[in-house]
């Protein structure tokens, strides 16, 4: 992949996407293990949205979705023209709206968290619900599509590696969501659907992180 001189403001916007993934990973990671009766085995990562502190959840969907929209524009400059550069850019984007909206949109209670909610799943959901999941949903599509584009635009490149790479998350994203669901018991907790969310989000999220620090790197960004 040629260097490329880009606007200095580009770097910021490469370095947003490389922030978003290890930021929102570690605010989960703190919630998971200091929110009062929260069990990261048995509750969804989404349910730290709700409840007592939930706003902290909401924020970190919320800024890690425009930390990537950010991202996305960065790509945008830097891609176009060239193999990838109008579908790259769109999917991260699409990928950092769907976060946004994963974060605007909660979840319902369930599994016993918080405090007075159904010990399984609710039997009522409302629109809030509904579009948390289709928010999740335009997520994991926007980020297996893209790994598919990147594949692609590195084999061209002769970068086996990488493209190797990209292959590997697209096919790991939608296995590890499948088997999330194939193997989970809905019914006293969300075991292990929790913790195989957890593992799709790390491998996903970290991907895209990775991806910008790779970007960056290739281009040559003056002033930035």
């Amino acid at each position: 992949m040629p260097r490329t001189s880009a606007w200095p403001s580009t770097g910021a916007l490469l370095t947003c996407g490389a922030v978003a993934g290890p930021l929102f990973l570690f605010v989960v990671a703190v919630q998971d293990y200091t929110r009062e009766g929260f069990d990261p085995r048995r509750h969804l990562l989404s349910m730290l949205s709700l409840g007592d502190g939930g706003w902290v959840q909401v924020a970190n969907f919320v800024v890690a979705g425009l930390l990537n929209v950010a991202f996305a524009a960065g790509l945008w400059r830097v891609l176009r023209p060239g193999r990838g550069g109008t579908w790259g850019p769109l999917l991260i984007g699409g990928y950092g709206a769907g976060l946004t909206g994963a974060g605007l949109f909660r979840t319902e209670p369930a599994f016993g968290y918080p405090a007075g909610a159904p010990p399984g799943l609710p039997e009522e959901y409302g629109p809030s619900y509904v579009l948390h999941g289709a928010s999740f949903f335009v997520v994991l599509v926007s980020l297996v599509a893209a790994c598919a584009v990147f594949a692609r635009r590195f084999a061209a490149a002769g970068d086996r590696g990488w493209s190797l790479y990209c292959a590997a998350v697209g096919v790991a994203l939608p296995v590890i969501y499948l088997l999330a669901g194939v193997l989970s018991d809905r019914g006293q907790d969300a075991r292990p659907l929790s913790l195989l969310l957890r593992l799709l989000a790390l491998v996903g999220w970290s991907w895209a992180a990775t991806l910008a620090v790779r970007i960056r790197r290739e281009v040559r960004v003056d002033g930035g």
